[in-house]
This record gives C-alpha cells, structure tokens and sequence, in this order.
C-alpha cells in the first residue's frame, strides 16, 4: 500500500488567518497530486490542524497568538476542491500526529508515505520526522513542490533537514 498525507491544507493556512501567498501558490499542485495519486491507488489519509476555543491559552498559543484552525470554524475546514471523499481525516492538536504515526506503523504492507501540504518548516517536517523516527524502513517522499512553509528560506531549511534525516525530498 502507498500512502499520500496532505498537511494542514485548511482554509485558514490558505486564505484565512495564517494564509500565505506561498500556500495559495501550490492548491493547483497539490489537486493535481491528489487526483494523480488517487488515480495510482494511494490511500488518502489528511492532516487537520484542530484547536479550541482555549487556543491563546496554549503554549503554542503563547508562541504564536493568533487564533487559527479552530474546531467548526470555516478556518478548520478543508476547501472543497481540495477534498476527496473516501479520503481518511487525522485532527491533531500539534505539530505532528502521534496517532497518525502509530496507526500506520500497524499496517503491515506500506511501501512508501509521500507528504504536501503546509507548512513545510513546521508540521510537514515534523510528521515526516515522526513517521521516519516510527517506521525507519519505509521510504518517505515530500514533494516540495506541493508544500510552502512560513518563508521561502524556512521552507527550503526544512527540506534540506529532512533529506539529512533520510527523507526523500522530490520535486524541489
């Protein structure tokens, strides 16, 4: 089985609170991945970045004060286009998923996970990281062409972390 995980790609990573030129700049790449590896087979799992109410009250809250992704808000959700039913939804409350993590290392039969989405330097990185740290025999892909980070440079340090840590970076 090959996985495809899309990263964070929510409303408010896009056009919301936390959007960014670089993240409405791959949506066409990142639809086009998504048909293109629906069309080969993957299994769909996606990344919601999920807060509360209590967000500002959080640590990360405290490190990054601006209210974004939170739970049945139109920020949380995911764009229309960008949506694939039969997909899987992981809503994890930090950088990386545990749970995502772990219910993948229970599959026996993963030939490969690729990752796109947002943001490159925070949660990208950080669950390539976990799935790599988990399951240090399956190979893991991200397309850098299909991911923006916070800027161009922390984009481009994440990419260059990730292929020090034996994850595959294609499509730079």
């Amino acid at each position: 089985m090959k996985i495809l995980i899309v990263v964070d790609m929510q409303h408010d990573f896009i056009d919301g609170a936390l959007g960014s030129p670089e993240a409405r700049s791959i949506v066409d790449a990142v639809i086009y991945k998504i048909d293109k590896r629906i069309s080969e087979g993957y299994k769909v799992i996606y990344t919601k970045d999920t807060h509360y109410t209590d967000y500002l009250e959080t640590q990360e809250g405290r490190h990054l004060p601006v209210a974004h992704c939170i739970k049945d808000t139109p920020g949380w959700n995911i764009p229309e286009k960008l949506w694939r039913e039969g997909a899987v939804v992981i809503e994890k409350n930090g950088f990386g998923s545990w749970e995502l993590a772990e219910s993948l290392a229970k599959e026996k039969d993963i030939e490969s996970i690729e990752l796109i989405g947002v943001c490159t330097d925070i949660c990208v990185i950080s669950n390539a990281l976990l799935l790599k740290a988990r399951m240090p025999e399956v190979p893991v892909y991200v397309d850098a062409s299909c991911c923006a980070g916070v800027t161009k440079e922390s984009h481009h340090n994440a990419l260059n972390a990730m292929k020090q840590c034996q994850i595959n970076v294609i499509n730079e």
